[in-house]
């Protein structure tokens, strides 16, 4: 904030300046919990939010939350190459494939119209040796590896591709994307184990968040609802 100094200012009208400030300094959004902390994160009903900011040269960021199920942060990442930061809410399911009859999942969503992102699951096992992302929409931004095919399964049809990143990344892009849906994350998964690319896993963390690159200025991403169940 610039402050502006002027010989001869009256008391009264120092002080209405001072009136006239007070509405910016209460418009941050309210929320149950809050932090900047690049590493911050909050238990609530099961889930843990996560603000996760790791990306070399990133901005600031806040996230907020109402639950956690209902969350979103404020960020502002400079328009550099690499991913700054992932704000997620996680679930932890910690079962193998073959015992899991179902895992299912449904988000709500709202993203900027501007900047570098995606809005995807990120779903790991419990050695963290495979990771699956499931790209809900995304603006600008690619998955790592190359595309191996295209393929309708857990609800929706995906761009398909295969990385590694130090671990085996297997990443589904919506052919259309979406701010809203629920996915069969158990068919998925099932999907790659009958392409032999991974066994009879145990499935660790249900994530859903946001990979920023670059925003253009401060924005705000937010998680209107999310939900994972399984059995």
């Amino acid at each position: 904030m610039r402050i502006f100094r002027i010989a001869g200012l009256t008391v009264l009208a120092a002080l209405s300046a001072a009136v006239l400030t007070v509405p910016s300094a209460v418009a941050a959004p309210a929320a149950t919990w809050s932090s900047s902390s690049p590493q911050a994160s909050w238990s609530n009903g099961g889930y843990t939010v996560y603000n996760d900011v790791w990306g070399k040269g990133a901005g600031p960021q806040t996230i907020y939350a109402n639950s956690g199920t209902n969350w979103w942060i404020s960020t502002n990442q400079p328009n550099t190459g690499g991913v700054k930061s992932y704000a997620n809410s996680t679930k932890y399911v910690n079962k193998s494939l073959s015992s899991l009859h179902s895992v299912n999942s449904s988000v709500s969503f709202s993203t900027p119209s501007n900047g570098v992102w995606d809005a995807a699951y990120d779903i790991w096992d419990t050695s963290y040796a495979n990771e699956i992302m499931l790209w809900f929409n995304e603006r600008v931004a690619g998955p790592l590896g190359s595309k191996v095919t295209t393929a309708s399964v857990g609800g929706s049809t995906w761009n398909v591709y295969r990385g590694s990143n130090g671990h085996q990344v297997y990443s589904f892009v919506r052919t259309s994307g979406e701010n809203s849906g629920s996915v069969d994350v158990l068919a998925v998964l099932k999907w790659i184990e009958s392409k032999g690319w991974f066994g009879n896993i145990t499935l660790g963390a249900v994530q859903f968040g946001f990979e920023v690159t670059s925003t253009s200025g401060t924005q705000t991403y937010k998680v209107n609802s999310y939900s994972v169940s399984s059995s």
